[in-house]
């Protein structure tokens, strides 16, 4: 490959970080609050709870205490903000929690810099336990939140059951991410840097020089590599605002694990209804990588949303609603039959469509 292909592939990677897919830090990070949200937040603040090394997670609750519990992880470099189209519908019948990943957001930064998948998996536990002690939930990961859930399964498998009694996996993937868009440019500056830590260093600067470009820049590159072609602009300004404000150890110490990780392990220990949902246009983890994790899920259904891409919960906030609610109510509801048993795909609320996994 040569200097000139090379350099705008690196671009283009540069700005899916600037999107939000791995995130980083301008030289000056900004507070999340400089962050213009596109909607309120949760309305009860439960945090800061300390995770199991101590690290204080910023946690934000709606609806009836009493109602069954639904707990939301985002993904790299995003936030609560993400699920902002969703919590309010999603509230009307369940108690819904939503954390700040560590290091993320309103949350603290990682105790002794640990930014493992391992240990954000273990941060999920630690909200359950603390905010919803003895109650089954329903958990629910994006992107980075995904594998947290996989990690939490790979350490903690007994919780699958009576505390975790089933999982949604939104734009995710078990393995394999430096054949998506992801990977591409580390895995091209590797054998040149040496190891992926060195390429996820010059990746962030390659970063900060979409970010700090001609204005929209960053939107352009951000709407190809992110998302579907619909996609809102103040939507995808506002990904891109996030990455601005996360802080640069998010990526730098977590992307090569992130690249290289493996957890197709652990994926048979997730031993609750799951649902797998995917954007059609997803690039950072395509169909085919959600086809084939479903269908090592002993109770997986996988949902293909039309006209989406990486991060359907702020494009076609309906869909994903739709999704969440019927399946939550199914696992969490006992007077509805469970949907998650039989393995299927779709697309949107239609069965059949992509094939079965």
């Amino acid at each position: 490959m040569n200097r000139k292909t090379a350099a705008v592939s690196a671009g283009v990677v540069a700005g899916a970080l600037a999107a939000g897919m791995i995130g980083s830090a301008l030289v000056r990070r900004r507070h999340p609050r400089d962050v213009e949200p596109l909607g309120p937040p949760p309305p009860e603040d439960l945090g800061p709870v300390a995770s199991f090394d101590g690290t204080p997670l910023a946690v934000r609750a709606a609806g009836d205490p009493e109602a069954p519990v639904v707990l939301l992880a985002h993904g790299f470099s995003l936030d609560i903000s993400s699920w902002w189209a969703v919590w309010p519908e999603l509230a009307k019948d369940f108690r819904v929690i939503a954390l700040d990943l560590r290091s993320h957001g309103a949350s603290g930064r990682a105790a002794h810099g640990d930014l493992s998948l391992r240990a954000m998996g273990r941060d999920l536990a630690a909200v359950l336990e603390a905010v919803a002690p003895g109650r089954p939930a329903v958990v629910v990961g994006h992107s980075m939140g995904a594998v947290a859930i996989l990690a939490l399964a790979e350490q903690r498998p007994e919780l699958f059951g009576p505390r975790i009694a089933g999982v949604a996996l939104i734009g995710a993937a078990s393995s394999d991410l430096l054949w998506g868009a992801m990977g591409s440019v580390t895995e091209l500056l590797r054998p040149r840097l040496g190891s992926l830590q060195a390429a996820a260093r010059r990746v962030d600067g390659l970063r900060r020089v979409v970010l700090a470009g001609p204005t929209g820049l960053s939107g352009v590159v951000a709407r190809v590599t992110q998302f579907g072609p619909n996609a809102p602009k103040d939507v995808v300004d506002h990904v891109v605002a996030l990455a601005q404000s996360t802080a640069s150890e998010v990526w730098t110490d977590a992307l090569p694990e992130l690249m290289e990780m493996d957890l197709r392990h652990a994926v048979p220990r997730v031993r609750v209804p799951a649902i797998v949902l995917v954007g059609e246009h997803d690039r950072v983890t395509p169909p085919a990588g959600a086809v084939a994790l479903t269908a090592t899920l002993p109770e997986g259904r996988l949902v293909v949303i039309p006209d989406a891409g990486h991060i359907p919960m702020l494009e076609t906030p309906e869909a994903v609603v739709r999704e969440l609610r019927g399946f939550a109510r199914a696992v969490l509801q006992p007077s509805v039959p469970r949907s998650g048993r039989r393995r299927l795909a779709s697309t949107g609320s239609k069965e059949g469509g992509e094939g079965t996994a």
